[in-house]
C-alpha cells in the first residue's frame, strides 16, 4: 500500500504531515498562513485560513494535472470561394464546441484562477479516429452535423478541424486560496469544511465534494471538483432545517451535520446524478441530557463526541440506511474523532487538562477494540532526544513543567547571574520582539473547542474529582526546591510567580510569553535528567511554543488497514523515563552489528559442528515416506462427475539426495479397485482452479496438457488444498533440483486470477529447429496477486494488481499457501489488492411495458454474465474464490465501452450486436453493466510502488552480460499518461521517480524494444511510435504516427530486437514489416494469427502469446500459452505454434530470457572417411572428386559448429555422409568467408554441387538460406543455379 498522510494543525495554525511511512511530523510549507480546519483526501488537502477563506494544497505527483481545452473551426463550401468561413444562417457558429451549439473562439478560453497556466499555444489535431488527416486536419461531411471523414468527396459540403490547446495545474506542494465567487452570491466566512464522495456510488473516478459551513450556520457545497479542476467552480448554498456548526462528509454517501442545539442531521439522496442529496433527516443526539459538539463519518461509520466529551459509534449505518439504528458509547473522553480511510478513527482526549493526539483504531470490528496514542518526533528535533519529544508530540505532556536549571545543578557564574537580566527582559519586551509574538498569534478563538485549548483561568473539577490545584501540587513541591522553574500550564501560577508578565498574557498567547524563557532554558539541558518526565516536566532546549498542542486532525486521505506496517506506535505514555533513556542508548547502528555478530558465532559453530562429520557414510541409503489424505475427483469419462478418492504421496530420497516421488490417486470403479497416477518429475504445473463450491486444484503433465484435460482433485477445506499445493510444489521443485528465487532469464506469467508463475528457461527452448515443447515447461507458483509481470535479463521485475497498483520484485520466492520450507523468510511482504466482478442487466422493448425483464424464450438471462449464457444475479454471484471479501455494494457501471446514457444502459438491435450509448429507433435490447468491489489480502516477494496507478508497463530488454547501469523503464498510467521511470537499477530496481512524456491523446498500451525503440498504442486503436529515444535521452523528443492496419483498431504492442508485433481488439496478430535502422518505423502491417489474447517479444525476437480457441483432444481452452516456432534472422515471423499450457492464462513475459541457442560440438569423422565420402559423392555426380578434394578441409581438430542449421542436415539427411558433410563444408566456407584455394571458380563449382545434393534431400530452404546469402556477402557475386 502507498504511503499516505495525516494531517494536523497546532493551537497556531501551523499545519503538520505525518506519512505512513515515516516516524517524525514534517512541517507544511507557507508556514505564515495559520489554518484552524482541515479535510484532506489522499492526493489534495483543502483547509480553512484565519481569514476564513478556503485554501487548496496539492501534493506533487509525477504526473502533471493536465485539462485540454477544443474548440472546432466549421467552414461551408460555395461555388465563388470554396471551403470559407461564410455560413448559412442556420449553420452553427465558425468557432464551435462539438455540437455547434456553443460559440467559443481560440480567444474566449481563459485560464480559471492564476493557478493555471498554458503549456503551448493551440495546434491542429490532424487524425480523426485513430487515422491520420491531410496535412491541414480537415474532417468532411455532406452536412451540420454528420459523420465526418478524413476523405474529401464530390459531395462534401461542410468541414472542421479540431483546434487543441492544454493548460496545467502550476500550484503543487503550496497553498493555493481557491477563487472568489465569479457568479451568485458571495459565500459567509467558512469555520468548518469537509471533503468526501470520490467513492459515491456510480461516481466516475477523480470526482468529489467539499461541504462547508459558514459562521451563520449556512451549509454550502463545492461544484465541479474533479482530477482536471481541483479548485471546482462554484459554490453553492444547501437550505438546512437549522443554523449546522459542524460537517463531516465519508468517502462514500454518507453526510452528517451537528446543529447549534446539539442534534444531528443526516443528508439523504446523494447519488451521482444528485451529488447534493435531496432532503435532511433530524437525529437525536447520543446523550438525552447533552448535545452532540462533533460527528465523524466513514465509508459505512459513524462517530460522535458530545458535550460531555463521552465518545458515541452509530450502528447500522450503510449507504442504504444511512441514519444507523442506535448509538453505542465507547470508552475514553475526547475532544474531536476523525475517520480517514478504512474507517480507522483519530481523535484527540482531553485528561488532566492534558490534550494528547488520539491514537488510531485499526480492527477488523467497525467500532475498533482499543486506543493507540500516535508517538512520534516532530521534524525539527530529529538531532535532539526522541524521548521527550515524541512525548510531547503526542500531546501527553504539555501541561507539565519546564525546568530552566535546578540549584542542585552546576551553574557557571553567568547563567546564575542572567536571571535577573531575563526577569527584567520579560517585563520590558522590546517592540521588535513583541511585533514577532504578535505575528504568531493564531486567529482560532471563533472556535470554543480550541480556545479551550489554550485557556484554563478557570479550570472546573474533573469527572475523576481532582482538580486544579490537585494537579499543581506536584508543581508546588518541585518550585519550592527549583525556584528558577517556570510553569507552562496557563495561567495555573500564583500571579506572585508571574509578575509583570501577567498583563502581557492572554488566552491566546499565553505560551508565546514564555519564550524568554524557554530561551533561557536551552543552555541547561546537558546537565539535566530525564527523571522529571514522571511528573510531567519536560526538560528540553526548546520553547514551549515550538511543541504546542494539536487544534484539529484530519486523515481521510491516510489509508491504514490491518496489515499495514506504523512506525507511530514506538513509545507509550506510560513508560518510564529511565526505560525510554535506556532504549534510545542502543543505535540503529549497534542493533545491526550485534545481529551480525550473533550471525556470524552461529554460522561458525554450525561449520564446526559439523565438519568433524562430514567423512560418516550415510546411515539410511534411501528413504520413502507417504502422505494421505481423502479428496475427491473429477472423472475423466463421461459422465463426468465428482467421485471420492484416496490421495496418496509417495516420496523417496537416495543416496545422493535426488528426490524423487509418485501421485497415486485410488478410485473405485464397478466394484474394481483401480488407481491412477503420474511421477512427480512429469508434473509441469499445479494450478488452483476457482469454484464456488468447491477448494479444487489441477495436475498437468505434458500427456494432459495436450489433451487439455489436467487431472482435477477437490480438497474438504481451502487450508487443506493450500497444504497439498505447498507439498507438491515443494516435491516438484526437488525432483527437478529448482530451489530458490528465480533466476533472472526467468519466464514469468500470470493467470486470469491473478496467480504468478514462473519458469526457468532450458537452454534448448529457443533451439531452432528442434525447441524444448511447451507443454514439458515446469512453472511453480510465486506469491502475490497481479494482473501483469514485466522483467528483463538483468533482474528488474515489475508487476502491476488489478487495482492499477505497482509493484516491483523484491528477490525473494515463495508467499501465498508456500509457506515454510517452501518459501524465503526475507523479502516476503503483505499484498493487497482490489478487482471489480461484473453482471450485466437485460432487458428487451414490448410495444405495452417499453423496455421490461420480460424477453423472448429465446433470449438470455435478463441477469448475467457478459456473454449471456450464465445466469447471474446480484444475489447469487460470489467472489471469485474464499480469499476474496466483498469491500462494496453493487453499483452501477458507466466506464464501459461504447459509453452509457445517464442511467447506465447501452442499446442495440438485438442480443448480442454492439452496444452504443444512446437509443435510436431501431434499438429493441439494452443492457448496463453493475460493478461490485472484492479484496484479497496475500503475501509475496513484492514492494509496492506509490503512487501512481498504472495501466501498463515495460522494461528495456538487454543481454544478460549488459553492463548498461540504469534501465530504460516506461509505463502507462489508468488516465492514459506516458511516464518515464528514472533511477532504475540492479541495485534499486524500484527507481527514484516519474518522468511525464507529453502526449496529445491517453495511450493504452506501450513496448520499448532493442535499440530504445518505443512504440505504444494510443486509446484510440492508433499506433505511435517515439523518435530520438536512448540512454542520453531517455524521454525522446517526439511521437510518429503508424497508421494501424485497415479496419482496424490496436489493444497491445510489444517489441523485440528487431521486431514488433501487435494485437487488435478482433484477436488478429500483426507483424511490422520493413523495419531498419533508417527507417524504425517499418512499412507495413502482415497478418500472422488470429484468436490472439496477448503477445510478447523476447530480447532475440522469440515471439510468444496468450491464445483462445485452442483445441485439445479432450477439450477447447481459451488462454494457452504458445511458442512461435522457426523464429530465426531470415525468417523472423517463424512458420508454426507450439501449444503449451492452458487454458486461463492472461499474460506472459519472455522478455528476461536472452540465452542464445546452444552450440553443438561434433566429432569430425577421420581421413580415410573423407575419402569414401568423396568416392561415394563422385559416383553420385560429374563433379564428386572436386567435392571430395574440398570436403577433406574438415580434417582437422573438432570446431564448433552451428547446431541450429548443420546438425538438423544430419538429422534430416539421416546420416548420409557424402550430403551431410558436403552442405557442413559449404556452410563453413561461407560462413568464414574464403575457399580452400581462394579460388573462386573452385567455390563456384562447388556450390553447384551443394544445390543438387540439397535439391536431391529437399533442402532447398537450407541452400537459399545460407549458401546465396554468404557467396553474395564474401564474393558479391550471385551464383547461378
Amino acid at each position: 500500500m502507498s504511503s499516505s498522510l495525516l494531517w494536523a494543525v497546532d493551537v497556531y495554525g501551523r499545519v503538520h504531515t505525518l506519512s505512513t511511512a515515516g516516524q517524525c511530523w514534517e512541517l507544511c510549507k507557507d508556514a505564515h498562513l495559520e489554518f484552524k480546519r482541515l479535510t484532506s483526501v489522499q492526493q489534495c488537502c483543502w483547509g480553512i485560513a484565519g481569514d476564513h477563506q478556503v485554501y487548496l494544497y496539492v501534493r506533487c505527483s509525477d504526473v502533471p494535472i493536465r485539462c485540454q481545452e477544443e474548440t472546432y473551426e466549421n467552414q461551408r463550401w460555395n461555388p465563388v470561394d470554396r471551403f470559407c468561413e461564410k455560413l448559412l444562417p442556420s449553420d452553427r457558429w465558425q468557432w464551435s464546441d462539438v455540437t455547434g451549439l456553443k460559440h467559443q473562439t481560440l480567444d474566449s478560453f481563459r485560464l480559471p484562477s492564476e493557478h493555471w497556466e498554458w503549456e503551448a499555444d493551440w495546434y491542429v489535431d490532424e487524425s480523426i479516429d485513430g487515422e491520420p488527416t491531410e496535412k491541414g486536419g480537415w474532417t468532411y461531411a455532406i452536412d451540420f452535423p454528420a459523420t465526418y471523414t478524413k476523405d474529401k468527396k464530390w459531395n462534401s459540403c461542410v468541414r472542421r478541424r479540431r483546434w487543441i490547446r492544454y493548460r496545467r495545474y502550476k500550484s503543487r506542494d503550496t497553498w493555493a486560496k481557491i477563487p472568489s465567487q465569479d457568479v451568485g452570491p458571495l459565500p459567509d466566512p467558512f469555520n468548518d469544511i469537509s471533503a468526501g464522495c470520490w467513492e459515491i456510488t456510480d461516481e466516475p473516478r477523480g470526482r468529489l465534494s467539499l461541504w462547508a459551513v459558514s459562521l451563520q450556520g449556512k451549509v454550502w457545497c463545492r461544484e465541479g471538483i474533479h482530477h482536471h479542476n481541483p479548485e471546482g467552480s462554484v459554490w453553492t448554498e444547501v437550505t438546512t432545517p437549522g443554523e449546522v456548526v459542524q460537517i463531516s462528509c465519508g468517502p462514500s454517501d454518507l453526510l452528517w451535520a451537528v446543529l447549534w442545539e446539539g442534534q444531528l442531521l443526516v443528508r439523504e439522496g446523494i447519488s451521482r446524478e444528485n451529488p447534493k442529496g435531496s432532503s435532511w433527516v433530524v437525529v437525536d443526539s447520543p446523550s438525552t441530557e447533552v448535545g452532540a459538539i462533533h460527528v465523524a463519518v466513514g465509508t459505512n461509520v459513524v462517530w460522535a463526541v458530545t458535550k460531555d466529551r463521552k465518545v458515541w459509534f452509530r450502528r447500522g449505518v450503510n449507504s442504504h440506511n444511512p441514519c444507523g439504528t442506535g448509538w453505542i458509547g465507547m470508552v475514553g473522553e475526547m475532544v474531536m474523532v476523525n475517520v480517514g480511510l478504512n474507517d480507522q478513527v483519530r481523535d484527540f482526549r482531553k485528561s488532566r487538562g492534558i490534550i494528547p493526539l488520539k491514537a488510531m483504531k485499526v480492527s477488523f470490528e467497525l467500532s475498533g477494540k482499543t486506543w493507540k496514542a500516535i508517538v512520534v518526533a516532530r521534524d525539527e528535533n530529529r538531532s535532539h532526544s526522541e524521548t521527550a519529544n515524541s512525548l510531547v508530540s503526542a500531546g501527553c505532556f504539555f501541561s507539565g513543567e519546564v525546568r530552566v536549571q535546578s540549584q542542585s545543578s552546576c551553574m557557571n557564574d553567568t547563567e546564575s547571574s542572567s536571571e535577573t537580566e531575563r526577569s527584567q527582559a520579560a517585563q520590558s519586551t522590546s517592540p521588535m520582539h513583541a511585533d514577532a509574538m504578535k505575528r504568531r498569534i493564531p486567529k482560532v478563538t471563533s472556535d470554543s473547542f480550541i480556545s479551550e485549548l489554550v485557556s484554563d483561568k478557570e479550570r472546573k473539577p474533573g469527572r475523576d474529582g481532582r482538580d486544579d490545584q490537585e494537579e499543581g501540587a506536584p508543581q508546588e513541591q518541585d518550585q519550592e526546591s527549583v525556584p528558577q522553574e517556570t510553569s507552562i500550564k496557563l495561567l495555573s501560577q500564583s500571579s506572585s510567580q508571574l509578575g509583570a508578565r501577567d498583563s502581557q498574557w492572554s488566552n491566546v498567547d499565553l505560551e508565546e510569553a514564555q519564550t524568554p524563557l524557554a530561551a533561557a532554558a536551552s543552555d541547561t539541558t546537558e546537565t539535566s535528567s530525564l527523571s522529571s518526565v514522571a511528573t510531567y516536566n519536560l526538560e528540553e532546549q526548546y520553547g514551549v511554543d515550538e511543541h504546542p498542542l494539536w487544534a484539529w486532525v484530519c486523515g481521510g486521505g491516510c489509508a491504514v488497514d490491518s496489515h499495514t506496517h506504523l512506525n507511530w506506535f514506538n513509545a507509550s505514555t506510560g513508560v518510564s523515563s529511565s526505560v525510554q533513556s535506556m532504549s534510545l542508548s542502543i543505535t540503529p547502528a549497534q542493533t545491526a552489528a550485534w545481529r551480525k555478530q550473533i550471525f556470524e558465532q552461529l554460522s561458525e559453530r554450525s561449520k564446526r559442528e559439523l565438519e568433524n562429520f562430514r567423512h560418516y557414510e550415510q546411515a539410511i541409503e534411501q528413504s520413502v515416506w507417504v502422505k494421505k489424505g481423502i479428496m475427491q475427483w473429477w472423472r475423466d469419462w463421461k459422465p463426468n462427475k465428482w467421485i471420492d478418492v484416496q490421495f496418496a504421496l509417495e516420496q523417496f530420497s537416495g543416496s545422493d539426495c535426488n528426490r524423487d516421488g509418485i501421485l497415486f490417486i485410488y478410485y473405485t470403479f464397478n466394484d474394481e479397485k483401480k488407481y491412477l497416477h503420474a511421477f512427480i518429475n512429469e508434473i509441469t504445473i499445479l494450478v488452483p482452479v476457482l469454484n464456488d463450491t468447491k477448494h479444487t486444484f489441477a495436475v498437468y503433465t505434458p500427456e494432459r496438457t495436450k489433451q487439455r484435460w489436467p487431472i482435477r482433485l477437490a480438497a474438504a477445506t481451502e487450508q487443506e488444498m493450500h497444504d497439498w499445493l505447498a507439498l507438491l510444489n515443494l516435491s516438484c521443485c526437488d525432483s527437478r533440483g529448482i530451489h530458490g528465487p528465480p533466476s533472472k532469464q526467468a519466464i514469468w506469467s500470470t493467470t486470469c486470477k491473478g496467480d504468478i508463475y514462473v519458469c526457468e528457461p532450458a537452454p534448448n527452448l529457443e533451439a531452432v529447429p528442434y525447441p524444448l515443447p511447451c507443454d514439458q515447461m515446469f512453472w511453480r507458483q510465486i506469491g502475490g496477486h497481479l494482473r501483469l509481470v514485466e522483467s528483463n535479463s538483468l533482474g528488474i521485475v515489475w508487476g502491476i494488481g488489478y487495482d492499477h497498483t505497482a509493484w516491483v520484485y523484491t528477490g525473494g520466492y515463495g508467499g501465498g499457501f508456500s509457506q515454510g520450507l517452501a518459501s524465503s523468510t526475507d523479502n516476503i511482504h503483505t499484498q493487497t489488492d482490489v478487482k471489480s466482478v461484473y453482471i450485466y442487466e437485460n432487458q428487451r422493448w414490448n410495444p405495452v411495458t417499453g423496455y421490461s425483464s420480460r424477453g423472448l424464450p429465446t433470449d438470455r438471462y435478463m441477469w448475467s454474465d457478459v456473454s449471456g449464457l450464465q445466469e447471474c444475479t446480484k444475489a447469487s454471484t460470489k467472489p471469485p474464490s474464499p480469499q476474496w471479501t466483498w469491500v462494496s455494494d453493487w453499483c452501477i457501471d458507466y466506464n464501459i465501452s461504447g459509453g452509457t446514457d445517464m442511467e447506465g444502459w447501452q442499446y442495440a438491435a438485438d442480443f448480442p450486436v454492439t452496444y452504443h450509448g444512446y437509443k435510436t429507433m431501431k434499438d429493441f435490447v439494452r443492457r448496463r453493466r453493475w460493478a461490485r468491489k472484492c479484496k484479497i489480502t496475500t503475501t509475496g516477494p513484492w514492494l509496492e510502488i506509490p503512487p501512481i496507478a498504472l495501466w501498463d508497463l515495460t522494461i528495456l530488454p538487454c543481454s544478460s552480460q549488459s553492463s548498461m547501469e540504469e534501465i530504460s523503464l516506461w509505463g502507462i498510467s489508468n488516465k492514459g499518461d506516458v511516464l518515464c521511470r528514472i533511477g532504475v537499477t540492479r541495485q534499486s530496481p524500484a527507481g527514484t521517480s516519474w518522468l511525464h512524456i507529453g502526449t496529445d491523446q491517453p495511450f493504452k498500451s506501450i513496448s520499448i524494444g532493442g535499440g530504445y525503440q518505443v512504440w505504444a498504442i494510443s486509446r484510440n486503436g492508433s499506433t505511435f511510435y517515439r523518435g530520438s529515444v536512448s540512454a542520453e535521452n531517455p524521454a525522446g523528443d517526439c511521437w510518429y504516427h503508424i497508421p494501424a492496419p485497415p479496419r482496424q483498431k490496436l489493444k497491445q504492442v510489444s517489441v523485440g530486437r528487431t521486431s514488433v508485433y501487435v494485437v487488435d481488439e478482433n484477436g488478429n496478430l500483426w507483424y511490422r514489416q520493413g523495419l531498419t535502422p533508417s527507417y524504425p518505423q517499418g512499412s507495413s502491417w502482415e497478418h500472422i494469427s488470429n484468436n490472439v489474447r496477448k503477445v510478447c517479444v523476447g530480447p532475440l525476437d522469440q515471439v510468444w502469446i496468450i491464445a483462445d480457441k485452442v483445441q485439445g483432444s479432450h477439450s477447447l481452452s481459451c488462454g494457452t500459452v504458445c511458442h512461435r516456432v522457426g523464429v530465426q534472422p531470415m525468417e523472423p515471423k517463424g512458420h508454426s505454434w507450439d501449444y503449451g499450457i492452458g487454458g486461463g492464462w492472461e499474460h506472459i513475459t519472455i522478455r528476461g530470457n536472452s540465452q542464445e541457442a546452444p552450440r553443438i560440438v561434433m566429432p569430425v569423422p577421420a581421413e580415410s572417411t573423407l575419402e569414401k565420402s568423396g568416392r561415394v559423392a563422385e559416383e553420385g555426380g560429374g563433379d564428386g572428386g572436386r567435392t571430395a578434394s574440398i570436403s577433406s578441409v574438415l580434417s582437422v581438430k573438432e570446431e564448433e559448429l552451428n547446431g541450429n542449421a548443420e546438425y538438423s542436415c544430419m538429422q534430416i539427411m539421416g546420416g548420409t555422409v557424402p550430403a551431410s558433410l558436403s552442405l557442413i563444408c559449404c556452410l563453413r566456407l561461407a560462413k568464414n568467408g574464403q575457399t580452400v584455394e581462394n579460388d573462386f571458380k573452385e567455390f563456384n563449382i562447388f556450390v553447384r554441387q551443394v544445390f543438387i545434393y540439397c535439391l536431391k534431400f529437399k533442402l532447398l530452404p537450407f541452400y537459399f538460406q545460407y549458401i546465396v546469402k554468404y557467396s553474395l556477402v564474401s564474393y558479391g557475386a550471385y551464383i547461378p543455379l
